[in-house]
């Protein structure tokens, strides 16, 4: 009797239902969550796990798959000019462009508060989010082309070049051979030095095309010249529908107007003259002595055609240039929520304790901001690190290997007639290497913002 007192009293006592009902009702909204979970954990395996796994295993075979190599892949990565250049590639866009564009979103995110249509400004700022990197890239191809008759920048600087610098008249222009004019290596013509005061001197010249002529040329005349001067006709030597006689003025062939005329001693240029409608033109002012008359290669330069932007030199910043016109409104509305939840009570006791705006935006703004600030860097920098389409998109194919980062670099490697997908499987691990840290930090500064 004793021992089943004793065996009762050990056994521990039943749970409440209360706590039963509990426990099964937490176990089955764990189900169902898992249930719930479980296709996206599917396709998060698939289309994520596998293929991070798969390309670290590929990273340790050949090109071919069959035999491994062991880290050779990876050391030969950092042995490849175009990989370290991929790798300076990256690096400029890291720290260029996520700088550029949280400075830009935060200076437009501050303006627009005080701007009348500021939710207007907001939308057309972030109206290129909408744009595919396909598409923004065909944009900024065409707009940077060298051409200025297609590229918008290039037909800018252009126009803004030529009102200040001016253009030469004829680029296309060159001397009649055979008719006593020579062709110097700076691109000027010269005649002998055989020309004294009050002789008259022709200057036939062919290269240009009838239309293309100005509107205010007039048939060309030689005039006689006067004790003292040098007088002489630059025209085109060429008669519509065909005939004449070279270095002859014939009826219907026009004179050049606006050309520079120089008359040349010893190699010191004396007097200077600008051709008249007809083509004629006087140098004046001349001593006793023998002469040539020179046409400055300045007549026949070829006009200013702008700024090779998609040259090796600046094909990456107009890489990062289309990337900001994309992303900035994405920062500056980012930003902009932050600001609209800053206390303004600690805004308006600035004011009214004196400080200026610029001191309010400096020492209040910015300190109150810098979690945000901080995400949107954060965020950023994971971007550009993955930015392939802008980058194969602009850059034309000789320049491909100048701008090309460790995206572009990785598919080059990989199927853009490389075929090395061990090698592009390496570059592909060292991009997740890279990117990881940053994304760590994203989902740990959330976390705590979520406290």
């Amino acid at each position: 009797m004793t021992a089943t007192l004793v065996n009762d009293a050990s056994r521990p006592a039943p749970p409440p239902p209360d706590a039963a009902r509990k426990r099964r009702a937490g176990l089955r909204g764990r189900a169902v969550a898992v249930l719930f979970a479980l296709p996206a954990l599917l396709l998060l395996g698939a289309l994520v796990v596998y293929p991070v796994l798969f390309s670290i295993g590929r990273s340790f075979f050949d090109a071919s798959g069959t035999r491994f190599v062991g880290a050779d892949n990876y050391t030969e990565m950092f042995h490849d000019p175009a990989t370290l250049k991929a790798v300076r590639n990256t690096v400029i866009w890291v720290v260029v462009a996520p700088v550029l564009l949280t400075g830009l979103g935060l200076i437009l995110a501050v303006l627009v508060e005080k701007v009348r249509w500021g939710t207007a400004f907001k939308l057309l700022m972030f109206m290129p989010m909408a744009v595919s990197f396909l598409a923004a890239g065909i944009i900024f191809r065409l707009a940077y082309d060298e051409d200025p008759d297609r590229g918008v920048l290039n037909a800018a600087v252009v126009s803004v070049h030529d009102v200040f610098a001016g253009t030469s008249p004829y680029p296309t222009a060159r001397a009649r051979d055979g008719q006593g004019l020579t062709h110097g290596e700076d691109g000027s013509y010269r005649t002998g030095a055989n020309l004294s005061p009050g002789d008259t001197v022709t200057l036939p010249l062919v290269g240009v095309l009838p239309a293309e002529l100005p509107s205010d040329a007039r048939a060309a005349a030689a005039r006689a010249a006067a004790p003292g001067e040098l007088r002489g006709v630059a025209y085109l030597d060429f008669v519509p529908g065909g005939g004449g006689t070279q270095g002859a003025i014939d009826r219907g062939e026009r004179g050049l107007p606006g050309l520079k005329v120089e008359a040349v001693r010893d190699g010191r240029t004396v007097a200077s003259a600008t051709t008249a409608p007809d083509g004629s033109f006087a140098l004046t002012g001349l001593g006793p002595g023998t002469y040539s008359v020179a046409l400055p290669a300045a007549n026949f330069a070829q006009p200013y055609d702008g700024i090779s932007w998609l040259g090796p030199t600046l094909v990456t910043p107009a890489i990062i240039g289309a990337y900001l016109w994309i992303w900035t409104g994405f920062a500056m509305v980012l930003i902009g929520a932050g600001l609209a939840t800053l206390p303004r009570d600690a805004l308006e006791a600035a004011r009214m304790d004196g400080a200026n705006e610029w001191q309010i935006f400096r020492r209040i703004t910015v300190p109150l901001l810098a979690p945000v600030l901080t995400v949107v860097f954060v965020t950023l920098v994971i971007n550009v690190m993955k930015v392939f389409d802008l980058v194969y998109i602009i850059a034309p194919g000789p320049v491909q290997e100048d701008a090309t980062v460790l995206a572009t670099q990785m598919w080059l490697v990989s199927f853009g007639g490389g075929n090395d997908q061990g090698l592009g499987s390496a570059l592909g691990v060292l991009l997740l290497l890279l990117v990881v840290p940053a994304m760590v930090f994203n989902v740990r500064r959330f976390r705590r913002s979520q406290r």
